[in-house]
């Protein structure tokens, strides 16, 4: 279980806000190193074959301007992809979903190493916002990541066994430990005490069911 909860600390995480025209955007960034050249790291988050593999099957028209849709998940249209450096989406959920993009970055580090970072910058209601914080996005995203890193290793689960993997303590704790890290980049931010701690048990709780 530790190796899985040490995964935690692989990720820098940092919280902000942007104006998007009139309205106050909160952001979310994750960066961290894979042992994998740029090129792979590209093709694992842009082929939808791969995709399938480390996080949902997803369906569409890809290439810029065309729309996606992961299974289950978020939606949207394909803004901007410049291979292998940059992909940006809009990243659509539910009937209202307001302005929600995300961008993934990479660089080469070495030969086979690869700087990640994703940014998802979303206007999200003051009342969902004030109850969970950027835990509610950043956890998703730190699960994601750590299928991303399976995947590029070799390993990974198959659909059925992930399934199962998300209701055992093994990830119960890392969902723990990535809701205390995300608490932390709250705090880094500005956010006060009380607030921090308030969000970050609402948000694990609502990840693991507990």
């Amino acid at each position: 279980m530790s190796e899985i909860v040490d995964e935690v600390s692989r990720v820098h995480r940092e919280v902000g806000t942007r104006r998007v025209g009139s309205r106050e955007a909160g952001t979310v960034l994750l960066r961290r190193t894979f042992d994998s050249a740029a090129p792979d790291v590209w093709q694992a988050v842009t082929s939808p074959e791969r995709i399938a593999r480390w996080f949902l099957p997803v369906t569409g028209d890809f290439r810029v301007g065309g729309n996606y849709q992961l299974e289950g998940n978020a939606g949207g249209e394909i803004l901007e992809c410049v291979p292998p450096e940059r992909l940006r989406v809009s990243w659509l959920f539910g009937p209202d979903p307001g302005f929600s993009e995300v961008e993934v970055r990479l660089a080469p580090e070495g030969g086979d190493r690869t700087v990640f970072e994703l940014e998802h910058v979303s206007v999200i209601p003051e009342e969902f916002r004030s109850q969970y914080g950027p835990g509610a996005v950043g956890i998703g995203w730190d699960l994601a990541l750590l299928g991303l890193g399976w995947h590029l290793a070799g390993g990974g689960l198959s659909p059925e066994d992930a399934v199962e993997w998300q209701a055992s303590p093994e990830a119960k704790a890392f969902v723990s430990r990535s809701g205390e890290e995300w608490g932390r980049a709250f705090a880094a931010a500005g956010a006060d005490p009380e607030t921090v701690t308030a969000t970050t048990v609402a948000t694990v709780a609502f990840y693991t069911g507990e």
